[in-house]
């Protein structure tokens, strides 16, 4: 086992400094090809065979979720890749082989855009009747938190990753590091929204400067994911919500909205950083409700009487 485990090692390496995947990749990597290898019951790669492959993704498929089972025999698969590529082994086993999945498809959770509204009006309610600075203050940059999500449709971790220079308030550009290190440029197409990022800006400057992020605490620290969830939660709950809303659901509403609004769906790729049409494409299931919604209550037949 020593062998693989060698190779193994070889190719994270080669992932890092020749393919240059990012960290959270590598990472996935690194945990499902250690899996891959203490599972196996052969000592050698040139050991491994489709019914060795087959076994062990069979026994994925009784763990997992089809997603889940998928994306660690891509990861296996792709490790097979090196190995031809580098010579190490003659045939690649996954040649001869034939996988397929039937992945449920679920569709992507949205908040309705009143409830979209509350929220951000709960946050500014906040910011008026704030008692102290730094409760105005905490206030201010949630509002700039939330609005920001809402206007780009980015992830949470890209906003938390955002840098000093990274938003442009004069032009009012975004630059986003996304997946793989992939920029995109995001115009935040909103004047309020500017306002209360320039508003936090100028709020927050001597913390923005001295951390060099663009979302930082009070403590001048940079704003973590797990603070962004909690300040969801607080806010939900002051507006009486009862829906769970999640960061992501911010990004799924920014989507399906400009969808629903007849926006080609190519622009709305491009503007959630997506390298491939198909992922967009689930978006469009959900806008299959709206078109129900529309026909069931604007068709001219429902007024029909025949």
């Amino acid at each position: 086992m020593h062998n693989l485990q060698t190779h193994i090692k070889n190719y994270l390496n080669y992932c890092n400094s020749q393919k240059r995947l990012d960290e959270k990749t590598i990472k996935a990597y690194r945990i499902d090809l250690r899996q891959f290898s203490e599972q196996l019951t052969v000592s050698e790669i040139a050991e491994i065979t489709p019914p060795e492959l087959e076994k062990y993704i069979a026994g994925l498929h009784q763990q997992y979720k089809p997603r889940t089972a998928k994306r660690k025999i891509a990861s296996v698969k792709a490790l097979f890749h090196y190995f031809e590529y580098k010579e190490i082994i003659d045939r690649n086993p996954f040649n001869r082989m034939q996988i397929r999945f039937r992945e449920p498809m679920i569709l992507p959770k949205t908040i309705p855009l009143r409830t979209v509204e509350r929220f951000l009006a709960a946050i500014y309610q906040q910011c008026q009747k704030a008692d102290t600075e730094y409760q105005k203050r905490n206030a201010l940059r949630d509002a700039a938190v939330a609005e920001l999500l809402f206007a780009t449709g980015m992830r949470i971790s890209e906003l938390c990753s955002l840098k000093t220079n990274d938003i442009n308030l004069y032009d009012g550009t975004v630059l986003i590091y996304g997946k793989g290190d992939k920029e995109r440029r995001i115009q935040i197409g909103n004047d309020s929204v500017i306002q209360i990022l320039e508003k936090y800006n100028n709020s927050f400057y001597r913390e923005i400067q001295a951390c060099g992020r663009f979302f930082v605490n009070q403590a001048g620290n940079a704003l973590s994911d797990q603070a962004v969830r909690r300040m969801i939660n607080k806010y939900t709950a002051l507006a009486s919500i009862e829906l769970h809303i999640t960061p992501h659901m911010f990004r799924h509403t920014f989507a399906t909205s400009l969808l629903e609004a007849d926006v080609d769906i190519r622009f709305i790729q491009e503007m959630l950083g997506h390298s491939s049409i198909n992922i967009t494409e689930i978006y469009t299931h959900v806008a299959v409700e709206k078109q129900r919604d529309i026909l069931m209550t604007k068709h001219p037949r429902k007024d029909f009487r025949v």
